[in-house]
C-alpha cells in the first residue's frame, strides 16, 4: 500500500531529517511508528501524505510515486486525497472553517460528494461533537479540536489513515473509542507515538526510528516493548537516579508504559 525506498529528506538549509529509509506497509496493516521527538516521525507521515517531497529516494502509494508532479495530475490527486488522510499532531494546523459542521464536511464537499452534510452529522455524533456543530472550531478546547480534526478525516472514509500522535489531546473515553475503531476499521494505519503505553493498543507492527529516521527495528510491538536496550537506544526510555526507601540507584525508566502495567 505504501512503500518508502531509500527515502531521504532534508530541509533547504541542509538539516537532514531522514536518511536512506526503506520500508513497506501492506494493505490492512496497523503499523506504529515509535521514536523520540525529532527522529522524523511527523516528517515521514507528511511525505506519505504528499505534503512534503522526498529529497532522495521515493514514496509510492499503490505503486504510484507520490511526488509534486504526480499530485498535479487531476485524476491521481483526486483519488489520492480521498484515500490517504493525515491527522496532524497539532489540530490547529487543520482547522480553518467557520463552524464544526463546515470543518467536518469540508473534505467531502471538495470531492463533490452529495452526502457531505450527512457525513458531518454522522461523524460529529460518533465523536460526541453533535452539540458543537455550529460552534467555531478555534473556540474549542484542545481535546475538542483534536476530535473535530479526527472527524474531518474519517468523514472521507479513507483507505489509509496517517495519524500523528492521535491520542495526545484526547480524553480517555475518546482515546478508547479510537483504539476500538482502528481495531475494527479494516483500513491501513500508520500511526506515530512516543507513548509506549499506547503503542500496543494502536497497532501490531512497530517501526522504531532513531536519529535521522534510521530504522532501528521492524517487528511486533510486543517484542519491541520487551527490548529495553532497543528502547534506550531509541531514547524511548531513560536512565536517572531513583530513590527507594532512602537508597539511591540508577536504572531505566519508561514511565508512561510502566504506569499502565
Amino acid at each position: 500500500m505504501i512503500e518508502f525506498e531509500r527515502l531521504g529528506f532534508s530541509w533547504p538549509e541542509g538539516q537532514c531529517v531522514i536518511e536512506d529509509l526503506s520500508v513497506k506497509v501492506l494493505a490492512g496493516e496497523k503499523v506504529v511508528l515509535l521514536g523520540a521527538n525529532g527522529c522524523g516521525k511527523s516528517t515521514l507521515l507528511k511525505i506519505a501524505n504528499g505534503l512534503l517531497p522526498a529529497s532522495s529516494g521515493s514514496c509510492r502509494y499503490r505503486g504510484d510515486e507520490v511526488s509534486p508532479t504526480r499530485l498535479r495530475t487531476g485524476a491521481f490527486a483526486r483519488r489520492f486525497r480521498g484515500e490517504v488522510v493525515l491527522l496532524f499532531q497539532h489540530p490547529e494546523a487543520m482547522l480553518f472553517n467557520p463552524t464544526v459542521r463546515d470543518e467536518i464536511a469540508y473534505g467531502p464537499r471538495q470531492l463533490a460528494w452529495a452526502d457531505a452534510q450527512e457525513r458531518a452529522v454522522r461523524w460529529a455524533t460518533a465523536l460526541g461533537l453533535d452539540a458543537l456543530l455550529e460552534h467555531a472550531p478555534f473556540r474549542l478546547s484542545g481535546g475538542q479540536k483534536q476530535k473535530v480534526a479526527l472527524a474531518s478525516i474519517l468523514a472521507l472514509d479513507p483507505e489509509v489513515l496517517l495519524l500523528d500522535e492521535p491520542t495526545a489531546s484526547l480524553d480517555p473515553r475518546t482515546a478508547g473509542w479510537l483504539v476500538d475503531y482502528l481495531l475494527d476499521c479494516g483500513k491501513t494505519v500508520l500511526v506515530s507515538t512516543h507513548n509506549l503505553s499506547m503503542a500496543a493498543e494502536l497497532g501490531d507492527r512497530a517501526l522504531v526510528l532513531g536519529e535521522r529516521g534510521r530504522l532501528l527495528h521492524d517487528g511486533t510491538v510486543a517484542e519491541v516493548l520487551r527490548d529495553r536496550e532497543l528502547l534506550e537506544a531509541a531514547n524511548l526510555v531513560h536512565r536517572h537516579r531513583h530513590r527507594h526507601a532512602g537508597l539511591t540507584h540508577v536504572h531505566t525508566h519508561g514511565h508512561d508504559w510502566e504506569a499502565s502495567r
